[in-house]
Parts: structure tokens; C-alpha cells; sequence
């Protein structure tokens, strides 16, 4: 199941490469004719874009990728299927270099290697270690807690303005969201097929906290999703795709295999060794994206 899962997670990457490639290519046509210059769009612009065949395709595609990953968390553990979504940086790169014809410079493409390797040594050690225990309770509390807040700090960074923060903050914001997103989606599969909540469902035996629990997390991911969706359009505005999904592929499994280690106890089985690897791993690749933040060519050249 764990290779049919990292095979399932490898082409949600390709399917969020070339996702992120059309719609950040949809905004980018959209940002010249009616932004005026502005580093974020409004919901009337966004219905604009809905509009727009490419930004259609491109969520389409983007959808795709959310399906294949969702089934990957069903049949693997949350801290080795995220990470995986790594390779869409590569490809995001790669694609966006030859369509804009802007050669990657020796520092970006350092950058990329060290979010690559640093995501790519997390999924060896994950691999080994990774289990699925129960979700109790009182770990989804904690986990609504925490989502609960982000929706909050999101909605207050929203209605602020976009003109009022960095790209990196709608960058790590998404990715963040996103994060929590991959996290609510596997504890409600699990408690739904794994720990009886769906049979439950089906012979109307509703458990009044359990399941209560259970459908607050499916609000809180819903809610998430949609604020983790504007968060990318507004990163789309303001710089290259591959910059965008390396917040993304990085910050997002980064949160969810925090959360996956440290409240669902995924890695219980890891060594000290292996824990002090994921720390290591992971801070390689968080300093992956913000060198990528400053030496991307496209970042430069619009400074």
C-alpha cells in the first residue's frame, strides 16, 4: 500500500506542476489587463478569471492532483505521502523557465536542489518509521484549535489588504493552510473508513461528540481550502509559479508532518536519530524556499 501511495502522490505532483503552470499564467494575462499594477486581485477579478479557459483548465488539473492525493493519505501515513509533492517544484521549474524563456541562475537552481533534497531525505527516513495509530478525540481538538486560529489570522490578513503584506506572506500562508488541509483531510478519512465513522453514518448510530468532532473537521477544511485557494491567487500575482508551489511543497507537508509526528504520533517508532534527521531535513528545506524567494531571476528582475 505504501508504494501504491507514493506512485499516487508522484503524479498528484506532476498534475499540481502543470496545474500551477496554467493558472499562474491565467493570472499573470488577467494582472496585465485590469490590475493595474496592484500585487493582488479582487473577488470580482477572480470571477474574471473563471472566466478564462486557462485558469479553468488549470484547476481542473489542480483538482486532479487533490484527488490523487487524498487517496495517497488514505492508504499511507500523512508524514510520508506529503513530503512527495516535492518533484512538482522540479517540474514547476523546469516548465516555467522554457515558457517564459528565463534561464534559472546558479543560485535558484541551488535553491530547488536544497528544498528537493532536504523533502527527499524527510520521505527515506519517513518511510521507514511512518504508522497509522488511531485519532482520538482529544488530538482532533487540539488540531481544530490550531486551524481555528490560522483561519483567523488569514481572514484578519485579508480584509487588511494585500498591498499591506510581502508576496511571502500570501506564499507561507497558503502553505500553512494547505498544511492543515492535508492534515483535516486524512483524519476524517481515517475516522470515516479506518475508526466506523462512515458505518455509523450508514446505520444512523451517530455518536454525538465523535462525529460532531468529525464534521467540524470537514467545515475547518472546507474553510482552509477556500482561504489556502485565495492566498495562491493572490502569490500568483506576485510572482513566478515555481516560486508559489515551493511554498506549497515545502511549508505545506513541513505543517502536516509537524502536526502528523508531534499530535497524531505517526512517528512513533522513529530512533532519536531519525527525529533529529526530520529536524535537519526540514529546515534545509524551508532555507530551500527563502533563498528561492530572493534569487529567483523572475523575483530579481521585477526588484
Amino acid at each position: 500500500m505504501k508504494l501504491l501511495a507514493i506512485g499516487l502522490a508522484v503524479l498528484s505532483a506532476v498534475a499540481l506542476a502543470i496545474g500551477s503552470q496554467l493558472q499562474n499564467g491565467a493570472v499573470g494575462i488577467q494582472k496585465k489587463a485590469a490590475l493595474s499594477g496592484r500585487s493582488h486581485f479582487t473577488f470580482r477579478q477572480l470571477l474574471d478569471l473563471i472566466r478564462h479557459p486557462q485558469w479553468v483548465t488549470g484547476l481542473f488539473i489542480s483538482i486532479i492532483a487533490l484527488v490523487l492525493q487524498f487517496t495517497a493519505l488514505l492508504l499511507a501515513p500523512l508524514i510520508l505521502v506529503q513530503p512527495i509533492g516535492a518533484i512538482a517544484l522540479v517540474l514547476t521549474s523546469v516548465i516555467n523557465s522554457r515558457i517564459t524563456k528565463t534561464p534559472l541562475n546558479a543560485a535558484s537552481i541551488y535553491a530547488i536542489l536544497l528544498c528537493t533534497l532536504g523533502l527527499g531525505a524527510f520521505v527515506v527516513m519517513a518511510h521507514e518509521v511512518a504508522v497509522e495509530p488511531a485519532i482520538d478525540d482529544q488530538a482532533l481538538i487540539y488540531i481544530l484549535s490550531l486551524v481555528a486560529s490560522l483561519i483567523a489570522v488569514g481572514l484578519v490578513v485579508q480584509f487588511r489588504g494585500a498591498n499591506n503584506f510581502k508576496p511571502l506572506t500570501f506564499i507561507v500562508g497558503a502553505g500553512v493552510l494547505f498544511g492543515f488541509v492535508a492534515t483535516l483531510t486524512k483524519v476524517v478519512l481515517k475516522r470515516l473508513f479506518s475508526q466506523g465513522g462512515f458505518d455509523r453514518l450508514i446505520g444512523l448510530k451517530f455518536e454525538p461528540v465523535t462525529d460532531g468532532l468529525t464534521l467540524a473537521a470537514v467545515v475547518c477544511l472546507i474553510a482552509a481550502g477556500l482561504l489556502g485557494g485565495w492566498f495562491v491567487q493572490n502569490a500568483y500575482t506576485s510572482g513566478p509559479p515555481d516560486l508559489v508551489v515551493a511554498g506549497l511543497t515545502v511549508i505545506d507537508p513541513l505543517v502536516a508532518v509537524s502536526i502528523g509526528v508531534v499530535v497524531l504520533n505517526e512517528a512513533m517508532n522513529a530512533s532519536v536519530p531519525i527525529m533529529f534527521g526530520f529536524v535537519a531535513s526540514g529546515l534545509v528545506a524551508v532555507i530551500g524556499v527563502y533563498l528561492l524567494s530572493k534569487v529567483h531571476p523572475q523575483v530579481t528582475k521585477a526588484n
